[in-house]
């Protein structure tokens, strides 16, 4: 199964929050039985062979919804570009891909005195 495409647009320093309905079927009326299950979402500057990886929080709730957070602090850290994706490892051990796509980050203007002290200091 190839993953459906959903691409992030994100505002550096944000927090950011997804919820994902997993559905059995096409129509969308037979929920995913997620028991047992665990989700696992990465953000990298490179599908392959780059130099940024970041893990996002998820967390399952049966029967069928995946939670996914970016804090503040981490989105941070985030490259301007990069390529993200979301699985699912089912109570079996099985590993399926549900979503993939771009991240593109926006650069904030305001942000917290930790981060603009952390600035100062590299000057």
């Amino acid at each position: 199964m190839i993953p459906s495409t959903y691409n992030l647009t994100l505002y550096r320093g944000d927090t950011d929050r997804w919820q994902f309905l997993l559905w059995a079927d096409a129509e969308k009326t037979t929920p995913a039985d997620l028991t047992g299950a665990t989700a696992s979402a990465m953000i990298r500057d490179k599908a392959v062979g780059g130099t940024f990886a970041m893990s996002l929080d998820c967390t399952v709730t049966v029967p069928n919804t995946v939670d996914m957070v970016l804090t503040s602090e981490a989105s941070r850290d985030l490259p301007a570009k990069g390529v993200w994706d979301l699985q699912v490892t089912w109570a079996s051990g099985d590993i399926t891909s549900i979503l993939k796509g771009t991240v593109s980050v926006t650069q904030d203007v305001t942000y917290a005195a930790a981060v603009a002290a952390r600035l100062a200091a590299v000057r």
